[in-house]
């Protein structure tokens, strides 16, 4: 299944917490023509939806309940900003809004805004697990140097020679090199030929 695109937005939910009127219905009249289906929150409310998007307004900072910051934790965050004071900022910023939308509202801007959030969202996720894919190749690290170390030994060769090995090894069986160097490590010795 591909992910769905950040430009298209029909079918996505979003979370709204607005107080001024105004800039609630300015709002909600563009993404009925966008085709989100928008949710309102009012604070001291229960949060028991999962949205796609949170747009949340400054008014309603600092968020004081662990369940409203973990469920903000769980989509991207548009920052509605009504006073550019430091402080308003840092709360702001706790949140780690992923776009922000300057008020009083207008229709424009709504769309980039949601646009940039849902790539922000997807591009941090990406590197996120490119992260945990680095973290454990670094994790394994000592069991390649064990490997290479075992077959520098039996083998008798210097260590450029040892990790060609053990490459070309786990070339053949169609494995990683830390996959093959487990097994080194787990076996004692490098698997024979299999061709």
């Amino acid at each position: 299944m591909s992910k769905p695109s950040s430009f298209s937005l029909r079918g996505r939910k979003a979370l709204v917490a607005i107080k001024d009127e105004r800039d609630l219905s300015i709002v909600r009249r563009q993404f009925e023509r966008l085709g989100i289906d928008v949710l309102t929150w009012e604070q001291g409310s229960a949060l028991g939806c999962h949205p796609d998007v949170t747009l949340i307004d400054d008014e309603f900072l600092p968020l004081t309940s662990p369940a409203q910051r973990a469920l903000l934790g769980r989509c991207p965050v548009i920052a509605l900003l009504g006073t550019e004071t430091p402080s308003r900022l840092k709360l702001v910023l706790e949140l780690d809004p992923a776009s922000f939308l300057v008020k009083p509202l207008r229709s424009a801007g709504i769309y980039a805004a949601l646009v940039m959030a849902f790539e922000r969202a997807e591009r941090t996720s990406e590197l996120k697990q490119q992260l945990l894919k680095l973290e454990e190749r670094l994790r394994s690290r000592r069991v390649v140097l064990a490997a290479v170390l075992q077959v520098m030994h039996t083998h008798s060769v210097a260590e450029p020679a040892a990790f060609a090995l053990i490459r070309r090894a786990a070339m053949e069986q169609r494995k990683t090199i830390e996959q093959m160097s487990a097994e080194i490590a787990a076996n004692g010795s490098l698997p024979r030929a299999t061709g």
